[in-house]
């Protein structure tokens, strides 16, 4: 294995997801260090995240920081004034795909599926919502992930305290029609997309609970759709993830129709890297083990620097 300069593996951060990317980033450091590579971890402060990265004289930054910071562009935009490479996608790809309404309006120009839904915004008024999309329904904010302040919303009843939850948030709302069917993902790595997985859980819908802390969660791989929506799903996430800038790895997340057809919900920038998460489960189907797909990551972006 070639020498690799110095890695700086940045996780934490002030987001709600800082005990999942607390979890990513130490598994990710342990199996840089584990290859014999220097890797430090960096548990960003955003004040003085410059300041840090100089500290620790590391001439790469992994990034497994989720949610605000770490995956909405500021992070990447930092890294750059400095001249830091760093792993995944960069500012504009990043602040788009944590943006789920604009994100969602560049894929439907672009003629690719997606849920359909509208935005709402604190203290304007909202429509009829069962109206426009009967129930269920979600509601969700419009930025972040893991599902933090999303709810199904099953009747009238339950609309307010839904909105209540998601305003909490952020000032930003995204009510969506609810697709009933499959919950699936699909990772990428290097231009390839991973074979797609399904997801089933007996809760309301795939949630925070249901994605870190669980035992019931089911995650089917093969996925059971069969190989001509597989390649479907495939081929999807890769337009979807090249529309908005992508590049290293990435993933795509879906709904499929009880009548086989796909929706596009969201691209995660920074995909969970815990012993739960889907990319690592993904690669370990075609023969990469967790410290090879840490080592390969990590060398698309050196190979990415490298050749400008």
């Amino acid at each position: 294995m070639s020498e690799l300069p110095r890695i700086a593996v940045l996780y934490g951060g002030p987001s709600g997801e800082r005990e999942v990317s607390l979890d990513s980033g130490g598994a990710v450091l342990r199996a840089l260090q584990g290859l014999g590579l220097d890797a430090v971890g960096i548990d960003i402060q955003p004040a003085r995240l410059q300041q840090q990265v100089v500290d620790s004289r590391a001439e790469i930054a992994f990034n497994v920081c989720h949610g605000a910071v770490g995956e909405d562009g500021l992070l990447q935009a930092c890294l750059e004034t400095q001249g830091i490479p760093y792993t995944g996608s960069g500012v504009l790809a990043t602040a788009l795909a944590m943006d789920k309404w604009r994100c969602k309006q560049l894929w439907r120009a672009a003629g690719l599926p997606v849920t359909d839904g509208i935005l709402l915004r604190r203290g304007a008024s909202v429509p009829d919502l069962g109206a426009r999309f009967g129930w269920p329904l979600y509601i969700k904010p419009n930025h972040g992930g893991s599902s933090l302040g999303v709810s199904k919303v099953t009747g009238p009843a339950e609309l307010d305290m839904a909105l209540q939850t998601a305003f909490a948030i952020e000032d930003e709302v995204l009510c969506e029609d609810a697709i009933i069917g499959h919950e699936a993902t699909v990772g990428i790595l290097d231009h390839r997309a991973l074979p797609p997985i399904v997801i089933e859980t007996p809760r309301a819908f795939y949630d925070y609970t249901a994605k870190y802390l669980a035992d019931d969660t089911r995650y089917l791989l093969p996925s059971g759709l069969g190989g001509t929506l597989d390649q479907q799903l495939q081929e999807l996430a890769l337009k979807a993830f090249a529309e908005l800038g992508g590049r290293d790895w990435g993933r795509v997340d879906f709904m499929v129709s009880a009548e086989g057809r796909p929706y596009l919900l969201e691209v995660n920038s920074v995909p969970g890297m815990t012993s739960h998460s889907l990319i690592p489960m993904a690669a370990k189907a075609v023969g990469l083990d967790f410290p090879e797909l840490c080592d390969t990551i990590l060398r698309i972006a050196q190979r990415r620097v490298k050749h400008g």
